[in-house]
């Protein structure tokens, strides 16, 4: 009987924290590849916004808030940023179109002369083409004036939607 005590003391004692990790690695194992899978991607989705410059100037986004944020002439309904995306989701159905390496999105926003007018130009180009949209806005008045066929497209989705 002393010799089997013996062997029991010279022997190391196990971690109860590395048991308890072996008990449940699949678990973890398994939580971690869930969120690798389904969260990560989710984080990094690419979309209209994350192609805007991040160095803008107080005034450019104030003159990008202006305009996105147009929502028409009642103040309800669709917003100019918002119809971007749905004309953008409609030419690209069931596509992940921002993850594409050929998708760009590119933002200028330049004073016109001196004065509170500013020309906004957003250009979106992919595998099919370019779709460029070109506003004057004014910093005071916060008045909105397309430029090109399809910016007036899109205020006119904004300015009757209901």
């Amino acid at each position: 009987m002393g010799k089997n005590n013996k062997k029991k003391e010279d022997e190391p004692k196990k971690s109860d924290f590395k048991s308890f990790l072996k008990k449940r690695a699949p678990i973890y194992l398994g939580i971690v590849a869930i969120f690798v899978v389904f969260v990560i991607p989710e984080l990094t989705k690419g979309d209209l916004e994350s192609g805007f410059p991040d160095n803008l100037t107080t005034e450019e986004k104030q003159i990008l808030e202006i305009l996105m944020a147009y929502n028409g002439p009642n103040e309800k309904g669709l917003t100019v940023l918002n119809a971007i995306k749905e004309q953008i989701a409609k030419e690209y159905p069931d596509e992940k179109i921002y993850d594409n390496k050929k998708t760009k999105v590119e933002l200028n926003i330049t004073k016109v002369d001196s004065t509170e007018n500013y020309k906004v130009v957003l250009m979106f180009e992919s595998y099919k083409g370019n779709i460029e949209y070109v506003w004057n806005v004014n910093q005071i008045t916060k008045e909105i004036k397309a430029e090109s066929s399809n910016a007036k497209h899109i205020i006119d989705i904004v300015n009757y939607y209901d």
